[in-house]
């Protein structure tokens, strides 16, 4: 992707002079049109008002002939094409009336299809102006990387190339469309009186050449305030990022003081935005009502004397109405187009040259052998403490190995960096074989060099979407691409990538498997290897059963279930599991799961506040008359959580063990208990906020003493209706427990025990998940289990993961990429067996690769087989001793 023109208008006609030439070819053809409507008002009232055509008493006259003048240098005379239709004085006003409709119909089908032709031109250069930023981003050198805000160039890219991309669409038709009509109108009045027309043009140029003038300056303000607007989102993203440090240092009316300043200041800016903007606006409609006095005045003394006959002075005024909007859309173009020009070149300055690295050949080529031996020329790293750049004397290292970076410290760990390309050296270089890596082509230096440290970047997404991201390189398809034409179309005309994310990605062959569920076995045998097989099976224990009863594996989990039930009653640990039954209270089930016996197919009814509020549920309770002691059981409970939490503050463990409240919705419900009405039924928003508390809540672990045993029983006695009520288009929208059955509403684990575990019971649980393990292995389930763990979402940045599993994925999706050299830094501080397990398994995923690495303590440099030192030269120890 090449880099951006510094200019706006060479960018838009490099990449659309071919359909805004299109779209002013249609412009030009629309003018006979326009002029022909400017001038039928003067027929209508000269020739049928006035009858001026039927000034020598003829019945009637001829319409729409068509002949044709010939000039002089051609012979002269006439040439009759159509002698047209012969019409009365009523006809003929008829005639030319229905004329002017038609050209009304025919220039406004023009403005459509111009102004359609502009939007769509406009939207597909915003598209292809965004993916070119993005593309560019993508090319960040790593100083850029570091100095740029990740928030600044999102908003860039998202809210300030709009407006551009709108006026791409405007930049040339519109001053071609416009500029031709108001120079239509103008001629147009000029032929009808020269004074009429030396007036409308000296005030068109007047308002031409002042009103620009005098909006220099907001175009001046609205650039400082397209930079201070970023500047506020890239603090706004500062303090959101170290939301922390605030909290723990209390600093946050300095903060607010300090973004206080900067909306002011945008204030300011956009008040003096206002008072020139405004001041030329009215300006530039004074000018436009000069025109009209002057043609009152001008044109009616020259039909007073007889020098202009009323409609040509009803044609001109007619025509000077269409006049002024064209004016005022040009002028508000011009405006527009400095503003956007100032825009462009701020975007394009974020993405200039000096922070890209070098475009590289798009066509996809299998990147060289960097071979053997590594060697370190008089390498300059850059200081991690921020002082002179620290130089690194000659190192030279046989290829393959596995080296540990000494001394350990931050210059092994910038060495490491760099080495991985997410630095760049101050001077000298570093050099593989025979290729200089500050020459490598980017792809190539990826393909070759992976990198894995304590802090890997996860997008949102599964952990096996994490693990192969390094693996997506290109589309495999040799065959045309399985996508509409239209797309395809699309992607050609904004210079997008006709590549589509369903497209085959990675190459099974690489990996000697022939589908995605054996690609799925080397995953888990890789994860194995780094420690992650416990984390997979509870990972999967908690993902959504995706087994179904009448298939093997559904079968052999009925069964499991059906042993474990039998080995708990003859463990002596049936108790410990109270199992799901369509006659008796679950009482570790809430209130809510015990109403349903069974859970929703729609995932966002599993919260009780929105539950509360589904009409159809609240008919359901209303039928089986729960609704009201519900609510009634709500009340009690937050008056419960309101003698608890009276002298609690936020954040105190107690919200964390009642679980039914947040700190935030407190207030609220304490608002609501002190409305109260002392008798009668609650309103809709109170009953619904009280009666989420109700669905919630679960005896044994809250202990308020508000389910007594009739009220369990009519709960119980309440399933049927709500499941009868609870019916979708779809069927039943509540998926039911059934002991023979498998619910894929359900997670793994509950559908191996077929109830909750009772908490009451001291290491319940770890008996539980023990027992569960074994007999999971026992009905060869546990891999598949395991496999489901692979579903795991990650979260933004990995946060729903520990670091502890973060760094192993990142291991782990490095040594995937089959790299000929593997870069990492620090990760054995969190592996069990720390530089053992790092050496075991890379050199059994990676037998014939190097692996290079920084460590953290002398210790662990000495298990490594290969050290490669990285000692400063005399002249910096020089340095540093003077």
């Amino acid at each position: 992707m090449r880099e951006l023109e510094p200019r706006l208008f060479p960018y838009i006609w490099r990449y659309s002079k071919a359909e805004q030439l299109k779209i002013c070819a249609v412009v030009l053809a629309s003018l006979p049109f326009y002029f022909a409507s400017l001038d039928l008002p003067k027929r209508i009232v000269n020739d049928a008002i006035t009858g001026k055509a039927f000034a020598h008493g003829e019945a009637t006259v001829p319409f729409l002939d068509m002949t044709i003048q010939w000039p002089e240098l051609l012979g002269g005379g006439t040439t009759r094409l159509f002698e047209g239709f012969q019409f009365d004085r009523f006809e003929l006003l008829l005639g030319l009336s229905t004329l002017f409709l038609a050209l009304v119909l025919i220039n406004g089908a023009f403005k459509f299809y111009i102004n359609l032709q502009k939007g769509i031109l406009g939207e597909r250069m915003l598209r292809r102006l965004r993916f070119q930023l993005f593309s560019l981003m993508l090319r960040f050198t790593p100083e850029a990387q570091r100095e740029v805000k990740s928030s600044e160039t999102a908003t860039i890219i998202r809210d300030e190339v709009e407006p551009i991309g709108s006026f791409i669409g405007d930049a040339i038709v519109v001053p071609v469309f416009l500029g031709t009509q108001a120079a239509t109108a103008l001629a147009f009045i000029m032929m009808q009186n020269v004074w009429l027309g030396l007036a409308a043009g000296g005030m068109v140029a007047v308002q031409m050449t002042v009103i620009p003038r005098l909006r220099r300056q907001i175009i001046l303000l609205s650039r400082q305030r397209q930079i201070a607007s970023r500047n506020l989102a890239g603090r706004i993203a500062e303090v959101l990022d170290g939301l922390p440090a605030v909290t723990l240092n209390d600093t946050g009316r300095w903060e607010r003081a300090e973004i206080g300043g900067r909306l002011y200041s945008l204030y300011d800016l956009r008040l003096r935005i206002y008072r020139r903007k405004f001041a030329v606006k009215y300006l530039n409609n004074l000018l436009a009502q000069i025109t009209p006095f002057l043609f009152y005045a001008i044109g009616g003394m020259f039909a007073l004397k007889g020098e202009l006959d009323i409609g040509q002075l009803v044609a001109v005024l007619a025509a000077y109405r269409d006049l002024p909007p064209p004016l005022k859309e040009l002028i508000d173009w011009d405006q527009q187009r400095l503003d956007v020009e100032v825009k462009y070149e701020t975007v394009a300055a974020h993405f200039g040259p000096q922070r890209l690295q070098p475009a590289e050949h798009e066509k996809q080529v299998a990147p060289p052998k960097l071979g053997s031996p590594l060697r370190v020329e008089v390498l300059a790293l850059r200081d991690p403490q921020g002082g002179l750049p620290i130089e690194i004397g000659d190192v030279q290292a046989a290829l393959p190995g596995q080296f540990a970076l000494v001394p350990p410290g931050p210059i092994a760990q910038e060495f490491a960096r760099t080495l991985a390309g997410l630095r760049v050296p101050t001077s000298g270089s570093i050099r593989i074989g025979d290729h200089d890596l500050s020459t490598l082509p980017r792809a190539a230096r990826s393909r070759r060099i992976a990198f894995a440290d304590l802090d890997p970047v996860l997008f949102p997404g599964t952990v096996r979407d994490n693990l192969l991201y390094g693996l997506r390189i290109k589309p495999l398809r040799t065959k045309s691409l399985d996508l509409s034409k239209s797309r395809i179309n699309e992607a050609v005309k904004t210079g997008n990538p006709a590549d589509s994310i369903d497209d085959p990605w990675i190459d099974y062959a690489r990996f000697g498997v022939r589908d995605a569920r054996d690609l799925d076995e080397r995953l888990l045998d890789l994860l194995f290897r780094l420690d992650l097989g416990d984390d997979l099976y509870r990972f999967g224990l908690g993902a959504l059963s995706t087994v179904v009863h009448d298939t093997p594996a559904g079968q052999r989990m009925i069964a499991a279930r059906e042993h474990l039930r039998t080995h708990f009653a003859q463990s002596g640990l049936a108790d410990l599991v109270i199992p799901f039954s369509r006659g008796s209270y679950n009482a570790q089930a809430t209130v809510a799961e015990n109403l349903m016996f069974g859970v929703p197919r729609d995932p966002t009814l599993m919260d009780p506040r929105r539950l509360a509020g589904v009409r159809l549920f609240r008919e359901a309770l209303e039928r089986a008359k729960l609704l009201d002691d519900l609510d009634r059981m709500g009340v009690a409970i937050a008056q419960n959580l309101k003698d608890i939490f009276a002298d609690v503050p936020p954040g105190h463990p107690l919200f964390r063990r009642f679980s039914l409240i947040t700190p935030d919705a407190l207030p609220e419900y304490l608002r609501r208990l002190a409305r109260l009405p002392e008798e009668g039924r609650l309103d809709e928003t109170d009953s619904v906020a009280f009666l989420a508390l109700a669905l919630a809540y679960v005896e044994p672990r809250m202990r308020f003493g508000l389910l007594d045993q009739p009220l369990k029983l009519r709960i119980v006695g309440a399933r049927g209706v709500v499941q009868a009520f609870m019916h979708g288009h779809d069927g039943c929208d509540i998926e039911s427990y059934d002991p023979n059955r498998i619910n894929p509403r359900s997670t793994v684990l509950d559908n191996l025990l077929f109830g909750r575990i009772d908490t009451a019971r001291m290491h319940g649980e770890q008996i539980i998940q023990r027992e569960a393990r074994a007999v999971f292995r026992q009905f060869e389930l546990e891999r598949q289990i395991q496999r489901r763990g692979l579903e795991k979402e990650v979260g933004n940045r990995g946060q729903l993961l520990t670091d502890r599993v973060r760094v192993r994925i990142g291991l782990g999706r490095a040594l995937l990429r089959d790299p000929e050299i593997l870069v990492v830094d620090r990760v054995s501080e969190q592996l069990e067996r720390g530089v053992e397990t790092l050496l075991d398994v890379t050199g059994a995923v990676l037998p014939r690769s190097s692996l290079v690495a920084s460590v953290s303590s002398e210790g662990d440099a000495a298990r490594f087989p290969q050290r490669l030192p990285l000692r400063p030269t005399e002249a910096r120890l020089r340095n540093a001793a003077e």
